[in-house]
Protein backbone atom coordinates (compact mmCIF):
# COMPACT_ATOMS: atom_id res chain seq x y z
CA UNK A 1 0.00 0.00 0.00
CA UNK A 2 1.48 3.18 -0.89
CA UNK A 3 1.42 7.14 0.47
CA UNK A 4 -1.54 8.10 -1.22
CA UNK A 5 -3.86 6.67 1.77
CA UNK A 6 -3.22 9.81 3.53
CA UNK A 7 -3.68 13.14 1.66
CA UNK A 8 -2.16 15.56 3.56
CA UNK A 9 1.06 13.67 3.45
CA UNK A 10 2.89 9.72 3.10
CA UNK A 11 1.00 7.90 6.08
CA UNK A 12 3.57 7.70 9.45
CA UNK A 13 3.18 6.18 12.68
CA UNK A 14 4.84 8.52 15.15
CA UNK A 15 5.33 5.90 17.83
CA UNK A 16 7.50 3.92 15.26
CA UNK A 17 10.97 5.40 15.07
CA UNK A 18 12.15 6.36 11.95
CA UNK A 19 14.86 3.75 11.82
CA UNK A 20 11.55 1.25 10.70
CA UNK A 21 10.73 2.01 7.13
CA UNK A 22 7.47 3.65 6.49
CA UNK A 23 6.08 1.17 4.35
CA UNK A 24 6.51 -0.97 7.04
CA UNK A 25 5.62 0.69 10.33
CA UNK A 26 1.64 -0.76 9.58
CA UNK A 27 2.76 -4.07 8.74
CA UNK A 28 4.21 -4.20 12.43
CA UNK A 29 0.87 -3.19 14.31
CA UNK A 30 -1.31 -6.07 11.89
CA UNK A 31 1.20 -8.65 13.02
CA UNK A 32 0.81 -7.43 16.56
CA UNK A 33 -3.08 -7.62 16.09
CA UNK A 34 -2.53 -11.54 14.42
CA UNK A 35 -0.48 -12.41 17.32
CA UNK A 36 -3.42 -11.22 19.85
CA UNK A 37 -5.89 -12.72 18.41
CA UNK A 38 -4.72 -15.92 18.58
CA UNK A 39 -4.27 -15.60 21.95
CA UNK A 40 -7.44 -15.53 24.31
CA UNK A 41 -7.27 -18.32 26.85
CA UNK A 42 -8.39 -21.75 25.86
CA UNK A 43 -8.90 -22.91 22.71
CA UNK A 44 -12.26 -24.77 21.69
CA UNK A 45 -10.47 -26.41 18.65
CA UNK A 46 -8.39 -28.78 21.05
CA UNK A 47 -12.03 -29.35 23.63
CA UNK A 48 -11.32 -33.30 22.66
CA UNK A 49 -7.79 -33.14 23.75
CA UNK A 50 -8.30 -31.32 26.70
CA UNK A 51 -11.38 -33.76 28.18
CA UNK A 52 -8.99 -36.68 27.65
CA UNK A 53 -6.31 -34.92 29.74
CA UNK A 54 -8.16 -32.97 31.95
CA UNK A 55 -10.77 -33.81 34.54
CA UNK A 56 -12.97 -30.96 32.92
CA UNK A 57 -16.29 -31.63 30.71
CA UNK A 58 -16.84 -30.65 27.07
CA UNK A 59 -19.36 -27.72 28.90
CA UNK A 60 -16.74 -26.48 31.29
CA UNK A 61 -13.94 -26.14 28.22
CA UNK A 62 -17.40 -23.97 26.01
CA UNK A 63 -18.02 -21.99 28.93
CA UNK A 64 -14.59 -20.68 29.17
CA UNK A 65 -13.77 -20.58 25.79
CA UNK A 66 -17.29 -18.24 25.37
CA UNK A 67 -16.27 -16.23 28.55
CA UNK A 68 -13.45 -14.99 26.41
CA UNK A 69 -16.40 -13.45 24.11
CA UNK A 70 -17.80 -11.96 27.28
CA UNK A 71 -14.64 -9.85 28.36
CA UNK A 72 -14.13 -8.91 24.61
CA UNK A 73 -18.02 -7.59 24.73
CA UNK A 74 -18.00 -5.64 28.04
CA UNK A 75 -14.34 -4.19 26.82
CA UNK A 76 -16.12 -2.29 23.78
CA UNK A 77 -17.89 0.69 26.53
CA UNK A 78 -14.55 1.25 27.96
CA UNK A 79 -11.73 0.55 24.92
CA UNK A 80 -11.94 4.62 24.29
CA UNK A 81 -11.57 5.38 27.60
CA UNK A 82 -8.34 3.10 27.87
CA UNK A 83 -6.77 4.42 24.81
CA UNK A 84 -6.33 7.90 25.74
CA UNK A 85 -5.25 7.09 29.22
CA UNK A 86 -2.70 4.85 28.42
CA UNK A 87 0.08 5.11 25.29
CA UNK A 88 0.11 2.12 22.71
CA UNK A 89 3.34 1.11 24.26
CA UNK A 90 2.06 0.47 27.81
CA UNK A 91 -1.21 -0.77 26.52
CA UNK A 92 0.85 -3.53 24.24
CA UNK A 93 3.18 -4.27 26.69
CA UNK A 94 -0.05 -4.50 29.48
CA UNK A 95 -2.14 -6.99 27.73
CA UNK A 96 0.77 -9.15 26.39
CA UNK A 97 1.75 -9.83 30.08
CA UNK A 98 -1.91 -10.75 31.01
CA UNK A 99 -2.17 -13.17 27.65
CA UNK A 100 0.85 -15.11 28.94
CA UNK A 101 -0.30 -14.99 32.07
CA UNK A 102 -3.79 -16.52 31.00
CA UNK A 103 -2.27 -19.03 28.94
CA UNK A 104 0.05 -20.41 31.81
CA UNK A 105 -2.84 -20.60 34.37
CA UNK A 106 -5.50 -22.24 31.27
CA UNK A 107 -2.97 -24.80 30.81
CA UNK A 108 -2.32 -25.56 34.65
CA UNK A 109 -5.56 -25.55 36.33
CA UNK A 110 -8.42 -27.73 36.56
CA UNK A 111 -10.69 -25.30 38.37
CA UNK A 112 -13.66 -24.07 36.01
CA UNK A 113 -14.16 -20.91 38.13
CA UNK A 114 -10.44 -20.12 37.76
CA UNK A 115 -10.73 -20.93 33.89
CA UNK A 116 -13.50 -18.78 33.30
CA UNK A 117 -12.57 -15.53 34.97
CA UNK A 118 -9.19 -16.09 33.37
CA UNK A 119 -10.79 -16.34 30.08
CA UNK A 120 -12.74 -13.30 30.95
CA UNK A 121 -10.33 -10.96 31.49
CA UNK A 122 -7.90 -12.29 29.08
CA UNK A 123 -11.19 -11.22 26.29
CA UNK A 124 -10.83 -8.51 27.69
CA UNK A 125 -7.41 -7.77 27.45
CA UNK A 126 -7.09 -8.89 24.21
CA UNK A 127 -9.89 -6.90 22.81
CA UNK A 128 -8.21 -3.60 23.85
CA UNK A 129 -4.55 -4.89 22.63
CA UNK A 130 -6.66 -5.34 19.15
CA UNK A 131 -8.16 -1.91 19.24
CA UNK A 132 -4.73 -0.25 20.13
CA UNK A 133 -3.41 -1.97 16.58
CA UNK A 134 -6.21 -0.92 14.70
CA UNK A 135 -6.72 2.23 15.89
CA UNK A 136 -3.20 3.23 14.97
CA UNK A 137 -3.12 2.02 11.46
CA UNK A 138 -6.93 2.80 10.70
CA UNK A 139 -6.16 5.96 8.94
CA UNK A 140 -3.24 3.41 6.57
CA UNK A 141 -6.52 1.73 5.61
CA UNK A 142 -9.04 4.34 5.07
CA UNK A 143 -8.03 7.86 5.23
CA UNK A 144 -11.57 9.21 5.36
CA UNK A 145 -12.51 6.77 8.34
CA UNK A 146 -15.43 4.75 6.26
CA UNK A 147 -16.02 2.26 8.36
CA UNK A 148 -17.59 0.11 6.05
CA UNK A 149 -13.91 -0.42 4.73
CA UNK A 150 -12.37 -0.72 8.24
CA UNK A 151 -14.93 -3.33 9.16
CA UNK A 152 -13.75 -5.07 6.16
CA UNK A 153 -10.69 -5.33 7.57
CA UNK A 154 -11.07 -6.12 10.92
CA UNK A 155 -13.26 -9.27 10.19
CA UNK A 156 -10.64 -10.91 7.66
CA UNK A 157 -8.53 -11.03 10.91
CA UNK A 158 -10.62 -11.83 13.39
CA UNK A 159 -12.89 -14.19 11.68
CA UNK A 160 -9.65 -15.57 9.85
CA UNK A 161 -7.65 -15.96 12.78
CA UNK A 162 -10.55 -17.92 14.47
CA UNK A 163 -10.41 -20.63 11.79
CA UNK A 164 -6.32 -20.28 11.79
CA UNK A 165 -5.88 -20.96 15.28
CA UNK A 166 -8.56 -24.25 15.39
CA UNK A 167 -5.75 -24.97 12.56
CA UNK A 168 -3.01 -24.39 14.43
CA UNK A 169 -4.33 -26.12 17.69
CA UNK A 170 -5.32 -29.03 15.99
CA UNK A 171 -2.23 -29.72 14.05
CA UNK A 172 -0.11 -29.02 17.08
CA UNK A 173 -1.91 -31.31 19.02
CA UNK A 174 -1.75 -34.07 16.35
CA UNK A 175 2.11 -33.91 16.13
CA UNK A 176 2.47 -33.24 20.37
CA UNK A 177 0.07 -32.16 22.97
CA UNK A 178 -2.66 -29.82 23.34
CA UNK A 179 -0.87 -27.69 25.98
CA UNK A 180 2.34 -26.75 23.33
CA UNK A 181 -0.39 -24.46 21.18
CA UNK A 182 -0.19 -22.66 24.61
CA UNK A 183 3.71 -22.39 25.02
CA UNK A 184 3.82 -21.21 21.04
CA UNK A 185 1.87 -18.36 22.04
CA UNK A 186 3.28 -17.56 25.09
CA UNK A 187 6.63 -17.81 23.20
CA UNK A 188 4.81 -15.30 20.45
CA UNK A 189 3.54 -12.24 23.23
CA UNK A 190 6.82 -13.24 24.50
CA UNK A 191 8.40 -12.00 21.01
CA UNK A 192 5.56 -9.32 20.68
CA UNK A 193 6.43 -7.57 23.76
CA UNK A 194 9.99 -7.85 23.15
CA UNK A 195 9.18 -6.11 19.72
CA UNK A 196 7.05 -3.51 21.19
CA UNK A 197 10.12 -2.39 23.43
CA UNK A 198 12.14 -2.02 20.59
CA UNK A 199 10.18 -0.75 17.99
CA UNK A 200 7.12 1.28 19.95
CA UNK A 201 8.57 4.51 21.67
CA UNK A 202 6.58 5.84 25.02
CA UNK A 203 4.50 7.98 23.91
CA UNK A 204 4.65 11.28 26.31
CA UNK A 205 0.91 13.38 25.58
CA UNK A 206 -1.44 14.52 27.68
CA UNK A 207 -3.58 11.28 28.82
CA UNK A 208 -7.23 11.64 30.07
CA UNK A 209 -7.33 9.65 33.73
CA UNK A 210 -10.20 6.97 34.01
CA UNK A 211 -12.79 8.45 35.92
CA UNK A 212 -16.91 8.17 35.54
CA UNK A 213 -16.63 4.62 34.52
CA UNK A 214 -19.41 2.31 36.21
CA UNK A 215 -17.32 -0.14 37.15
CA UNK A 216 -20.25 -1.53 39.16
CA UNK A 217 -22.49 -1.72 36.35
CA UNK A 218 -19.20 -3.02 34.51
CA UNK A 219 -19.40 -5.98 36.88
CA UNK A 220 -23.59 -6.86 36.63
CA UNK A 221 -23.30 -6.81 32.87
CA UNK A 222 -20.87 -9.51 32.92
CA UNK A 223 -22.33 -11.16 35.66
CA UNK A 224 -25.46 -11.18 33.37
CA UNK A 225 -23.73 -12.07 30.32
CA UNK A 226 -22.14 -15.35 31.92
CA UNK A 227 -25.41 -16.18 33.22
CA UNK A 228 -26.95 -15.99 30.04
CA UNK A 229 -24.18 -18.08 28.49
CA UNK A 230 -24.20 -20.50 31.68
CA UNK A 231 -27.73 -21.54 30.72
CA UNK A 232 -27.11 -21.44 27.17
CA UNK A 233 -24.25 -24.06 27.84
CA UNK A 234 -25.27 -26.15 30.54
CA UNK A 235 -28.82 -26.68 29.69
CA UNK A 236 -28.97 -29.53 28.04
CA UNK A 237 -26.45 -31.26 30.62
CA UNK A 238 -28.37 -30.26 33.53
CA UNK A 239 -32.01 -30.97 31.46
CA UNK A 240 -32.80 -27.27 31.87
CA UNK A 241 -34.81 -25.73 34.73
CA UNK A 242 -35.47 -29.29 36.09
CA UNK A 243 -31.62 -28.54 37.77
CA UNK A 244 -31.17 -26.02 40.21
CA UNK A 245 -27.67 -25.09 38.78
CA UNK A 246 -29.79 -24.08 35.94
CA UNK A 247 -32.44 -22.12 37.86
CA UNK A 248 -29.87 -20.51 40.05
CA UNK A 249 -28.08 -19.29 37.18
CA UNK A 250 -31.39 -17.98 35.33
CA UNK A 251 -32.53 -16.48 38.74
CA UNK A 252 -29.48 -14.40 39.35
CA UNK A 253 -29.33 -13.05 35.45
CA UNK A 254 -32.57 -12.06 36.10
CA UNK A 255 -32.11 -10.22 39.33
CA UNK A 256 -28.36 -8.31 38.14
CA UNK A 257 -30.50 -7.30 34.86
CA UNK A 258 -33.02 -5.71 37.08
CA UNK A 259 -30.60 -3.73 39.02
CA UNK A 260 -28.87 -3.06 35.68
CA UNK A 261 -32.04 -1.38 34.41
CA UNK A 262 -33.08 0.25 37.79
CA UNK A 263 -29.27 1.80 37.66
CA UNK A 264 -29.59 3.35 34.13
CA UNK A 265 -32.16 5.41 35.15
CA UNK A 266 -30.96 7.01 37.42
CA UNK A 267 -26.70 7.22 36.92
CA UNK A 268 -25.64 9.76 35.58
CA UNK A 269 -22.98 7.22 33.43
CA UNK A 270 -24.18 4.17 33.71
CA UNK A 271 -22.25 1.15 31.74
CA UNK A 272 -25.25 0.91 28.73
CA UNK A 273 -27.37 3.94 28.88
CA UNK A 274 -31.05 3.33 27.58
CA UNK A 275 -30.14 5.23 24.98
CA UNK A 276 -27.88 2.43 23.42
CA UNK A 277 -30.36 -0.12 24.39
CA UNK A 278 -33.12 0.95 22.83
CA UNK A 279 -31.14 2.35 19.61
CA UNK A 280 -33.60 1.68 16.98
CA UNK A 281 -30.13 -0.11 14.95
CA UNK A 282 -29.27 -1.37 17.52
CA UNK A 283 -32.84 -3.38 18.46
CA UNK A 284 -32.59 -4.51 14.42
CA UNK A 285 -29.51 -5.97 14.63
CA UNK A 286 -30.32 -7.89 18.02
CA UNK A 287 -33.12 -9.00 15.86
CA UNK A 288 -31.24 -10.40 13.03
CA UNK A 289 -28.54 -11.78 14.84
CA UNK A 290 -30.99 -13.72 16.79
CA UNK A 291 -32.53 -15.18 13.55
CA UNK A 292 -29.32 -15.34 11.52
CA UNK A 293 -27.21 -17.29 14.13
CA UNK A 294 -29.95 -19.64 15.07
CA UNK A 295 -30.27 -20.76 11.73
CA UNK A 296 -26.04 -21.67 11.43
CA UNK A 297 -25.77 -22.54 14.79
CA UNK A 298 -25.88 -26.20 13.26
CA UNK A 299 -22.39 -25.70 12.79
CA UNK A 300 -21.47 -26.02 16.87
CA UNK A 301 -24.08 -29.12 16.87
CA UNK A 302 -24.62 -30.92 13.84
CA UNK A 303 -21.23 -30.38 11.79
CA UNK A 304 -18.87 -32.03 13.92
CA UNK A 305 -21.60 -34.87 14.99
CA UNK A 306 -22.23 -35.62 11.59
CA UNK A 307 -18.69 -35.77 10.09
CA UNK A 308 -16.77 -37.48 13.00
CA UNK A 309 -19.89 -40.56 13.85
CA UNK A 310 -21.10 -40.59 10.31
CA UNK A 311 -18.23 -39.94 7.96
CA UNK A 312 -15.85 -41.24 9.99
CA UNK A 313 -13.68 -38.26 10.14
CA UNK A 314 -10.53 -38.26 12.31
CA UNK A 315 -9.84 -34.78 14.30
CA UNK A 316 -6.97 -33.74 11.59
CA UNK A 317 -9.60 -34.49 8.71
CA UNK A 318 -12.46 -32.32 10.71
CA UNK A 319 -10.47 -29.58 10.65
CA UNK A 320 -9.25 -29.39 7.33
CA UNK A 321 -13.12 -28.28 7.23
CA UNK A 322 -11.68 -25.22 8.18
CA UNK A 323 -10.08 -24.37 5.01
CA UNK A 324 -13.46 -24.48 3.37
CA UNK A 325 -14.71 -21.65 6.11
CA UNK A 326 -11.46 -19.65 5.34
CA UNK A 327 -11.88 -19.48 1.63
CA UNK A 328 -15.82 -18.53 2.29
CA UNK A 329 -14.54 -15.94 4.62
CA UNK A 330 -12.12 -14.24 2.09
CA UNK A 331 -14.81 -14.53 -0.59
CA UNK A 332 -17.73 -12.65 1.81
CA UNK A 333 -14.90 -10.07 2.82
CA UNK A 334 -13.94 -9.35 -0.96
CA UNK A 335 -17.64 -9.20 -1.65
CA UNK A 336 -18.33 -6.87 0.76
CA UNK A 337 -16.02 -4.70 0.38
CA UNK A 338 -16.43 -4.38 -3.58
CA UNK A 339 -20.79 -3.99 -2.86
CA UNK A 340 -21.21 -2.41 0.36
CA UNK A 341 -17.82 -0.19 1.39
CA UNK A 342 -16.96 1.03 -2.42
CA UNK A 343 -20.46 0.81 -4.48
CA UNK A 344 -22.76 1.57 -1.52
CA UNK A 345 -25.53 -1.38 -1.88
CA UNK A 346 -27.84 -0.94 0.76
CA UNK A 347 -28.27 -2.97 3.73
CA UNK A 348 -31.36 -4.46 2.81
CA UNK A 349 -29.64 -5.94 -0.54
CA UNK A 350 -26.48 -7.23 1.87
CA UNK A 351 -28.71 -9.02 4.42
CA UNK A 352 -30.92 -10.80 1.64
CA UNK A 353 -27.79 -11.88 0.12
CA UNK A 354 -26.21 -12.76 3.55
CA UNK A 355 -29.72 -14.94 4.29
CA UNK A 356 -29.67 -16.25 0.60
CA UNK A 357 -26.17 -17.67 1.15
CA UNK A 358 -27.31 -19.51 4.71
CA UNK A 359 -30.42 -20.64 2.56
CA UNK A 360 -27.99 -22.67 0.44
CA UNK A 361 -25.96 -24.15 2.58
CA UNK A 362 -28.90 -25.62 4.70
CA UNK A 363 -30.51 -26.42 2.02
CA UNK A 364 -27.15 -28.58 0.42
CA UNK A 365 -27.41 -30.23 3.83
CA UNK A 366 -31.15 -31.06 3.35
CA UNK A 367 -30.64 -32.45 -0.12
CA UNK A 368 -27.14 -33.97 0.26
CA UNK A 369 -26.70 -35.26 3.90
CA UNK A 370 -25.98 -39.26 3.66
CA UNK A 371 -23.62 -41.62 4.50
CA UNK A 372 -20.98 -41.50 1.42
CA UNK A 373 -20.56 -37.85 1.09
CA UNK A 374 -16.67 -36.74 0.39
CA UNK A 375 -15.23 -34.31 2.91
CA UNK A 376 -14.26 -32.46 -0.66
CA UNK A 377 -18.42 -32.37 -1.09
CA UNK A 378 -18.15 -29.92 2.28
CA UNK A 379 -16.81 -27.30 0.17
CA UNK A 380 -19.95 -25.75 -0.70
CA UNK A 381 -21.87 -25.24 2.28
CA UNK A 382 -19.57 -24.84 4.33
CA UNK A 383 -18.00 -21.96 1.82
CA UNK A 384 -21.57 -20.12 1.98
CA UNK A 385 -21.40 -20.23 5.61
CA UNK A 386 -18.42 -19.06 5.91
CA UNK A 387 -19.08 -15.85 3.31
CA UNK A 388 -22.52 -15.36 5.04
CA UNK A 389 -22.09 -14.91 8.34
CA UNK A 390 -18.94 -12.42 7.95
CA UNK A 391 -21.67 -10.43 5.68
CA UNK A 392 -23.81 -10.11 8.05
CA UNK A 393 -21.29 -9.46 11.15
CA UNK A 394 -19.81 -6.26 8.86
CA UNK A 395 -22.67 -4.83 7.61
CA UNK A 396 -24.58 -4.66 11.01
CA UNK A 397 -21.41 -4.05 13.16
CA UNK A 398 -21.18 -0.72 10.17
CA UNK A 399 -24.91 0.07 11.04
CA UNK A 400 -24.37 0.61 14.92
CA UNK A 401 -21.73 2.92 13.76
CA UNK A 402 -24.23 4.81 11.15
CA UNK A 403 -27.32 5.11 13.96
CA UNK A 404 -26.82 8.32 15.10
CA UNK A 405 -25.88 7.77 18.53
CA UNK A 406 -23.44 10.37 20.04
CA UNK A 407 -19.95 9.39 20.92
CA UNK A 408 -20.29 8.99 24.61
CA UNK A 409 -23.05 6.35 23.97
CA UNK A 410 -21.51 4.56 20.73
CA UNK A 411 -19.06 2.36 22.66
CA UNK A 412 -21.87 1.05 24.75
CA UNK A 413 -23.98 0.07 21.66
CA UNK A 414 -21.08 -1.80 20.76
CA UNK A 415 -21.03 -4.23 23.93
CA UNK A 416 -24.79 -4.74 23.51
CA UNK A 417 -23.59 -5.62 19.44
CA UNK A 418 -21.01 -7.95 20.62
CA UNK A 419 -23.02 -9.73 23.30
CA UNK A 420 -26.03 -10.26 20.67
CA UNK A 421 -23.42 -11.21 17.96
CA UNK A 422 -20.51 -12.89 19.36
CA UNK A 423 -22.11 -13.94 22.48
CA UNK A 424 -26.00 -14.82 21.54
CA UNK A 425 -24.74 -16.09 18.17
CA UNK A 426 -21.94 -18.49 19.44
CA UNK A 427 -24.66 -20.19 22.39
CA UNK A 428 -28.30 -19.21 21.88
CA UNK A 429 -29.02 -20.66 18.51
CA UNK A 430 -26.50 -24.18 19.44
CA UNK A 431 -28.70 -24.36 22.49
CA UNK A 432 -32.07 -24.24 20.94
CA UNK A 433 -31.05 -26.60 18.56
CA UNK A 434 -29.61 -29.01 20.53
CA UNK A 435 -32.16 -29.20 22.64
CA UNK A 436 -34.27 -30.06 19.25
CA UNK A 437 -32.12 -32.24 18.06
CA UNK A 438 -32.40 -34.11 21.63
CA UNK A 439 -36.37 -34.66 21.28
CA UNK A 440 -36.17 -35.26 17.52
CA UNK A 441 -33.67 -38.25 17.83
CA UNK A 442 -35.46 -39.70 20.81
CA UNK A 443 -38.59 -39.58 18.12
CA UNK A 444 -36.75 -41.30 15.28
CA UNK A 445 -35.27 -43.72 17.31
CA UNK A 446 -37.98 -45.23 18.63
CA UNK A 447 -39.63 -44.93 15.28
CA UNK A 448 -36.48 -46.63 13.65
CA UNK A 449 -35.65 -49.48 16.51
CA UNK A 450 -39.49 -50.40 16.15
CA UNK A 451 -38.48 -52.20 13.02
CA UNK A 452 -35.28 -54.11 14.47
CA UNK A 453 -36.75 -56.74 16.88
CA UNK A 454 -35.34 -60.05 17.97
CA UNK A 455 -38.16 -61.92 15.55
CA UNK A 456 -36.98 -59.81 12.60
CA UNK A 457 -34.77 -62.73 10.98
CA UNK A 458 -32.88 -60.31 9.28
CA UNK A 459 -31.27 -58.25 12.81
CA UNK A 460 -31.84 -61.30 14.92
CA UNK A 461 -28.25 -62.38 14.51
CA UNK A 462 -26.68 -58.87 15.04
CA UNK A 463 -25.36 -58.26 18.35
CA UNK A 464 -27.77 -56.22 20.69
CA UNK A 465 -24.49 -53.20 21.22
CA UNK A 466 -23.96 -53.37 17.21
CA UNK A 467 -28.21 -52.76 16.44
CA UNK A 468 -28.14 -49.85 19.03
CA UNK A 469 -25.31 -48.17 17.19
CA UNK A 470 -27.16 -48.69 13.99
CA UNK A 471 -30.53 -47.57 15.00
CA UNK A 472 -28.66 -44.14 16.49
CA UNK A 473 -26.96 -43.52 13.23
CA UNK A 474 -29.96 -43.67 11.24
CA UNK A 475 -31.59 -41.37 13.76
CA UNK A 476 -28.88 -38.61 13.45
CA UNK A 477 -29.31 -38.96 9.57
CA UNK A 478 -33.10 -38.69 9.78
CA UNK A 479 -33.12 -35.93 12.44
CA UNK A 480 -30.12 -33.67 11.04
CA UNK A 481 -32.23 -33.90 7.90
CA UNK A 482 -35.39 -32.67 9.24
CA UNK A 483 -34.21 -30.10 11.52
CA UNK A 484 -32.25 -28.91 7.93
CA UNK A 485 -35.44 -28.76 6.30
CA UNK A 486 -37.13 -26.43 8.91
CA UNK A 487 -34.50 -24.29 9.49
CA UNK A 488 -34.53 -24.11 5.66
CA UNK A 489 -38.53 -22.76 5.78
CA UNK A 490 -37.70 -20.55 8.37
CA UNK A 491 -34.72 -19.03 5.96
CA UNK A 492 -36.66 -19.17 2.99
CA UNK A 493 -39.29 -16.78 4.83
CA UNK A 494 -36.85 -14.66 6.74
CA UNK A 495 -35.65 -14.28 3.30
CA UNK A 496 -39.24 -13.27 1.81
CA UNK A 497 -39.70 -10.63 4.46
CA UNK A 498 -36.45 -9.10 3.77
CA UNK A 499 -37.24 -8.47 0.01
CA UNK A 500 -40.69 -7.50 0.64
CA UNK A 501 -39.65 -5.32 3.25
CA UNK A 502 -38.80 -1.28 2.41
CA UNK A 503 -34.74 -0.22 3.13
CA UNK A 504 -33.54 2.78 1.19
CA UNK A 505 -30.92 3.20 3.69
CA UNK A 506 -26.85 2.55 2.00
CA UNK A 507 -23.90 2.84 4.35
CA UNK A 508 -22.41 6.32 5.18
CA UNK A 509 -20.68 5.26 8.57
CA UNK A 510 -17.51 7.84 9.14
CA UNK A 511 -15.90 7.63 12.25
CA UNK A 512 -14.54 11.34 13.62
CA UNK A 513 -11.25 12.31 14.18
CA UNK A 514 -9.36 11.32 16.93
CA UNK A 515 -8.87 14.83 18.24
CA UNK A 516 -12.80 14.98 17.87
CA UNK A 517 -12.88 11.42 19.97
CA UNK A 518 -9.96 12.89 22.76
CA UNK A 519 -12.32 16.36 23.00
CA UNK A 520 -15.72 14.70 23.62
CA UNK A 521 -14.09 12.17 26.29
CA UNK A 522 -12.51 15.08 28.06
CA UNK A 523 -15.47 17.12 28.50
CA UNK A 524 -17.47 14.22 29.85
CA UNK A 525 -14.62 13.79 32.61
CA UNK A 526 -14.89 17.56 33.20
CA UNK A 527 -18.76 16.91 33.83
CA UNK A 528 -18.46 13.99 35.80
CA UNK A 529 -15.51 15.79 38.38
CA UNK A 530 -17.60 18.92 38.22
CA UNK A 531 -21.14 17.14 39.04
CA UNK A 532 -19.09 15.50 42.02
CA UNK A 533 -17.52 18.48 43.63
CA UNK A 534 -21.28 19.57 43.72
CA UNK A 535 -22.01 16.67 45.52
Amino acid sequence: MGDWHAPQGPFDIPDVPNFVPRRLKPWLFIFFVLIVQFSGGVYLAAVTDMVGTTALMQEDILMAGYASLVGMSLNFAVMFRFKFRFSNRTTLLACGAVLIAANFICVHTSSVAILVITCLVAGFFRMQATLACNSTIQLWLTPTRDMAVFFCYVYLVVDGAIQLSGLATVYTSFFSSWEYMHWTMVGMLALMMVMVLIFVRPFRGMFIPLLGIDWIGCLLWGVFMLCFTFVCVYGNFYDWWSAPEIRYATVLGIVVMAINLWRASFLHHPYITFKAMTNRNVIRATIIYAVFFTLIATEHVFEHSYAAAILGFDETNLIDLNWYVMVGILAGVAFTYYTFALRRWRYKTMTAIAFALAAVYLAWFYFGIDYGVEKESLFVPLFFRGAASVIISIIYLTSIVQSGLPFQTFPQALTINGFTGAVMGATFGPAIIGEWLRHTMAKNAALIGAGFTDVNPVTSHIPLGQLYGIVQGQALVVSMKEIYGWLLIVALVSLLIICVSYGPIRPSAFFPKWRTVRRVIKSGVRAFQTSRASC
